[in-house]
């Protein structure tokens, strides 16, 4: 589709929460508050990013992604804006982004410290067996009750 108007940025965060974060693919980068910023500034769409910690290596795909979407719905400048201040932090997480994390099987984060029940079956009898996960923002867990091993999203 290719808009014959300058969209809203409203309708822009719309198209942006389509675009799934790379990692965890049931999550949006939206949800998962990464995009921090949508701002026309004359003809062109300047979108600010949080990286989730300053070595993602994900950063550069998921700015590809959202170049990608938004070319999609014909928007044509767009300038990307790297915001490391402020680190970004599991606080700016949706609530239905941390919802879809534990449906899909990961443990949202817990200010507390470590999950709080196991997102396959409830439990809240649950280990820790390792710190680190499949990727540097996950740390890897096991239910007691169910056997289960599942990723805890850590607070950062």
């Amino acid at each position: 589709m290719v808009v014959s108007t300058r969209p809203s940025t409203d309708e822009i965060w719309h198209w942006l929460d389509d675009v799934p974060d790379p990692e965890i693919p049931v999550i949006s980068v939206v949800d998962l508050g990464i995009v921090r910023g949508v701002e026309w500034r004359g003809d062109t769409l300047h979108v600010a990013v949080t990286p989730t910690y300053s070595g993602c290596p994900a950063t550069t795909i998921i700015n590809l992604d959202i170049e990608t979407a938004l070319l999609a719905k014909g928007i044509k400048k767009i300038k990307f804006e790297t915001q490391l201040s402020p680190a970004w932090t599991t606080d700016w997480l949706t609530e239905k982004g941390k919802k879809r994390l534990e449906e899909y099987g990961i443990a949202p984060p817990n200010p507390a410290g470590g999950p709080d029940k196991c997102p396959r079956c409830s439990s809240a009898l649950v280990e820790k067996v390792s710190q680190f996960g499949s990727t540097p923002c996950k740390a890897h867990w096991r239910c007691k009750t169910c056997l289960e091993p599942f990723d805890y999203f850590k607070c950062l």
